[in-house]
């Protein structure tokens, strides 16, 4: 384990909460700062987005251009098969797994950002969290950002440039498919009657807190209200 620092922060909630914003944020925070104020060390993000966006750009090379059938999403850009979204949390499993292998000393000096989003199309939170790794929960904690879901909604238009889809900041989601994927979101029912901040998952004790979004990020992301939500994480996870 880094010193002051998580091992592992798992990063979750609806599209366009303002995750991948609090993730830029910190990433530009000074290392001391961010480390005193977040309990973060140098930050490593495993995001699926990357990986379910080459699914998409393969589809269309194979679909467009080479005349060969799609292999992970139908013309309308839905997954062929569910379990494909169990294979990208899968995948971020053995992300971080390769880091162990190669950096013994990985912890020494990385915090692990993991960042999703599931809603009740794909069997939600309960279902996702099921495929993360055993070693990788023991390291984890968890930071649930809370929006609506028309608050996503109204972020997801915002941000959205058509110019970049494969964009971290700017990729968005149609209309139709952020309700059909993301309007149930099953994460009160996953962490509700959990004990004192903790989520019980393959028989690893999980701490987890809330980060309460409804509104603009700009206004809060480099103030108290961030910082006080990981110093909240950190005394649950310390006292594991």
């Amino acid at each position: 384990m880094s010193e002051g620092a998580f091992d592992v922060l798992i990063l979750v909630g609806r599209p366009a909460s303002g995750k991948s914003e609090i993730i830029d944020f910190l990433t530009r925070t000074p290392p001391d700062e961010r480390r005193r104020r977040f309990h973060l060390a140098e930050l490593d993000v495993l995001d699926d987005f990357p990986m379910l966006w080459a699914w998409f750009e393969e589809d269309h090379i194979l679909a467009e251009r080479l005349g060969k059938p799609r292999l992970h999403t139908d013309a309308e850009g839905y997954f062929r098969y569910p379990y494909l979204w169990h294979l990208l949390i899968e995948r971020l499993s053995l992300e971080y797994h390769k880091r162990l292998r190669d950096n013994a000393a990985y912890h020494a000096c990385v915090t692990a950002l993991i960042e999703f989003s599931r809603g009740g199309e794909h069997g939600g939170y309960v279902e996702a969290f099921s495929h993360l790794a055993d070693d990788l929960l023991q390291r984890a904690g968890v930071v649930y950002v809370r929006v609506s879901f028309e608050e996503s909604l109204r972020k997801n238009r915002r941000r959205f440039n058509p110019d970049r889809p494969d964009s971290i900041l700017e990729h968005a989601l149609p209309d139709e498919k952020l309700e059909r994927l993301y309007r149930d979101d099953d994460w009160g029912a996953f962490s509700s009657g959990k004990d004192a901040g903790f989520l019980t998952l393959q028989s690893v004790r999980v701490p987890f807190v809330v980060f309460g979004n409804e509104g603009n990020l700009e206004n809060i992301v480099g103030g108290d209200k961030l910082a006080d939500v990981f110093d909240r994480l950190w005394v649950l996870y310390t006292s594991r």
